[in-house]
């Protein structure tokens, strides 16, 4: 096994509730519990799940902008978090978020955001402009955009300046929250293409965080699907995507949209979920999952399901395939096992 870039082992984050006069705290909501993956160099990791299921919590806690509870996090072996010079974190780790309208300052240039992290560094002036004109040419925007003002720009084309000033310090790894989902369709493509062509060319590993499952499947070599802040399911995007084994994230890809009859039998057949996602402040005991799965039996409202193996580095937190699995009752579907 290669050296990892990024490791993530037993990350939780608990935020607490404070209320009352004097701001006592009152309680804590747990947005994330025991996370743990790894990236080798050149990987692109996906983070799929809900609204609420913690993707960009963690998202937060690898960049150091929210100090994690528990756990660790190693970037080429090296402890992130007692790292305290915090230029030599965003060195590492760069991050593109959602909205490039709202992370782009309004009053500044775009050649003026793009220069921030590199006039932080003491770079030259002469030296800071040749590197805005390159960036943006990396991008794929004219050197003359370093002038104009984000109002000036489209929504692809200011997530292309996000994504030039994420790469002014030369990341290793580029944490790309939910990247596209500001932009059309056809926008989402050509982003999509620029973000590989930039990891084919530079070596750069990202960590692809998203809601859109279709878009996952073609551009993560991984997928981690997140519930209530548990890592539920990981694996290959292919075997994932081919042999689901967690309820939830059969019944997340039963919900996919496709075009075509082939891929409509394709698909797992699975009741889709009923009910929303769990107040985190409450979260259910044993499997998060139990109260709005159609196979939760014994064990499931009692004990948290360890991981499984269902296949090479593709594992499954479910009591179906467990140690109890030989408990559940049969499935309605007897052409499937045990799911």
């Amino acid at each position: 096994m290669s050296a990892a870039l990024i490791e993530v082992a037993g990350l939780s984050k608990a935020f607490a509730i404070r209320g009352g006069l004097f701001g006592a705290v009152r309680g804590a909501v747990q947005a994330v519990e025991d996370v743990s993956f790894r990236l080798d160099p050149g990987e692109v990791f996906g983070l799929a799940g809900e609204s609420g299921s913690g993707k960009s919590t963690i998202a937060r806690m690898i960049l150091g902008l929210v100090k994690p509870t528990s756990g660790a996090i190693l970037v080429e072996g090296r402890d992130f978090l007692a790292e305290r010079d915090g230029r030599k974190r965003s060195d590492a780790v760069q991050m593109v978020f959602q909205n490039p309208g709202s992370s782009l300052n309004p009053r500044r240039s775009i050649g003026q955001s793009i220069a921030v992290p590199l006039e932080a560094r003491r770079v030259a002036r002469a030296e800071v402009r040749r590197r805005v004109a390159a960036l943006l040419e990396q991008v794929q925007l004219p050197a003359s955009f370093a002038e104009r003002y984000p109002y000036e720009l489209s929504g692809g084309q200011k997530q292309r300046a996000a994504i030039a000033r994420a790469l002014a310090v030369e990341p290793k790894l580029i944490v790309l929250d939910e990247p596209t989902s500001a932009l059309d369709v056809s926008v989402q493509a050509k982003i999509i293409e620029l973000l590989e062509e930039l990891r084919a060319r530079l070596g750069l590993t990202y960590i692809f965080i998203s809601h859109d499952l279709s878009l996952m499947r073609s551009f993560a070599s991984r997928v981690g699907v997140l519930y209530l802040g548990r890592l539920i399911e990981t694996g290959p995007t292919q075997a994932l995507f081919e042999a689901p084994a967690h309820p939830y994230t059969r019944s997340l890809i039963a919900a996919v949209p496709v075009v075509s009859e082939a891929e409509e039998r394709m698909k797992p057949r699975e009741p889709l979920i009923e009910g929303e996602i769990p107040n985190p402040a409450d979260r259910p005991r044993g499997c998060a999952f139990h109260p709005r799965c159609a196979h939760a039996f014994a064990p499931c409202p009692v004990e948290n399901p360890r991981p499984a193996p269902i296949g090479p580095g593709h594992s499954a937190n479910c009591h179906l395939w467990g140690p109890r699995a030989s408990d559940a009752p049969a499935y309605k579907n007897a052409e499937e096992t045990p799911l």
